[in-house]
């Protein structure tokens, strides 16, 4: 087995039947959705059915989506958005969010704490999750704003968006939701869930890179993020992006229809996967994909090799020694590899610096086989084993 590829929370391979459905926009039906000629017009045509479906894939309206280049462009829209049409100049809007976020919400919610907006950063709870009851103790008469993902990137953890909502609906707080992780292994529906904002990013379920969508609830205001032009509703300027939108459409309606069968084939290779390194592995490690009850996103296990009377296990020449025997992982965040620091989700679960160093993010897509599971248990451990030394 010549490559093993397990950093699908990273990105996923484009489905061949997306970029079918892509090229004639790459091509013949090139036209700018903003022009009146024919093909402008084709172009436009293309560009709203694809909104038609992706709203219809999450129950939504057409007129409730948002294009964006992906999920950290939704996520910055949705916070600096909201906030700045929340805020007055006698109160600054407040916002809500957690210390496991991706850095798509952490930085933007640190740019607002420096122009003056209250912003209160959760800790999880030691298993990952934040809980209702810390939401509801966190709100005061300035927030505006709580915003939390739905499965957290680096563990898998999932948090309950649905209780969430209803004490953001009780107290007349705006909710977003980072979903990127979670659409395509769930069937979301925005009504369920009780979001007011949700972001979405393409190549995280076999579309294309470089697009993504915001959903925004019919009557919630939203400030532009990129201005210098009217497209989307006046809410995000630029000439429109109509290939990939086409391939977004697609791959969120395949993903939508398999969900469920995808969640269990990828639970029995997620507890393979942990039974392999609990049978495989002889020196310590830590499991920080929780088991047990708390809910878990089936396609993530994020496991460190902490030192065993030694050296402490490396978690970048891991990856690399891995990678030279042909199993591609990460240690986390795609977004934030080569930094020299620790996870910052796993330090704010209370991971000391040397076990949060030495971590390993598995995350397994629809084309991972058990074959594969195994190859990758087998050369985990030869390779912790020459490491180790």
């Amino acid at each position: 087995m010549e490559q093993v590829y397990l950093d699908h929370a990273a990105t996923t391979p484009l489905d061949p039947e997306v970029l079918s459905e892509m090229e004639p926009y790459l091509t013949e039906h090139y036209g700018n959705a903003s022009s009146v000629h024919q093909l402008g017009r084709k172009a436009r045509v293309a560009l709203e059915e694809s909104r038609e479906r992706i709203a219809s894939s999450i129950g939504a309206e057409s007129s409730e989506i948002i294009f964006t280049s992906g999920g950290t462009e939704s996520d910055n829209l949705a916070l600096k958005g909201a906030i700045r049409v929340e805020s007055t100049e006698e109160q600054p809007a407040g916002l809500i969010t957690s210390a496991s976020e991706h850095e798509a919400v952490l930085q933007p919610a640190e740019r607002l704490k420096d122009q003056g907006h209250p912003v209160t950063i959760l800790n999880p709870e030691q298993n990952g999750a934040v809980l209702p009851e810390q939401v509801e103790e966190a709100i005061d008469d300035r927030t505006a704003l709580v915003s939390l993902m739905h499965v957290n990137n680096e563990t898998g953890v999932k948090t309950d968006i649905r209780a969430i909502s209803a004490i953001c609906r009780e107290h007349d707080i705006l909710l977003h939701c980072d979903a990127v992780q979670s659409v395509g292994l769930y069937a979301l529906d925005v009504n369920d869930l009780g979001v007011d904002l949700m972001s979405i990013s393409g190549h995280k379920f076999h579309g294309p890179k470089g697009i993504g969508a915001l959903y925004v609830r019919s009557g919630v205001n939203l400030g532009p993020l990129v201005e210098g032009g009217s497209q989307e509703r006046d809410r995000r300027g630029g000439t429109e992006n109509v290939p990939a939108v086409v391939g977004l459409a697609k791959a969120l309606e395949h993903a939508v229809e398999g969900a469920q069968q995808k969640r269990k084939r990828l639970r029995r290779l997620q507890q393979r996967l942990i039974n392999g390194i609990d049978r495989s592995i002889t020196g310590p490690y830590v499991l920080n994909t929780p088991v047990g009850d708390t809910p878990v996103s089936p396609h993530v296990v994020n496991v460190s090799f902490p030192p065993d009377g030694g050296d402490p296990v490396d978690g970048e020449m891991l990856i690399l020694n891995l990678d030279m025997e042909g199993v591609l992982v990460s240690a986390g965040s795609a977004c934030t590899s080569g930094a020299l620091e620790p996870s910052h989700v796993l330090t704010s679960l209370g991971l000391d610096r040397e076990t949060a160093s030495a971590a390993v993010r598995f995350s397994m897509g629809k084309d991972t086989t058990s074959e594969a599971i195994e190859y990758a248990i087998d050369k985990l451990q030869s390779t912790l084993e020459r490491m180790r030394g």
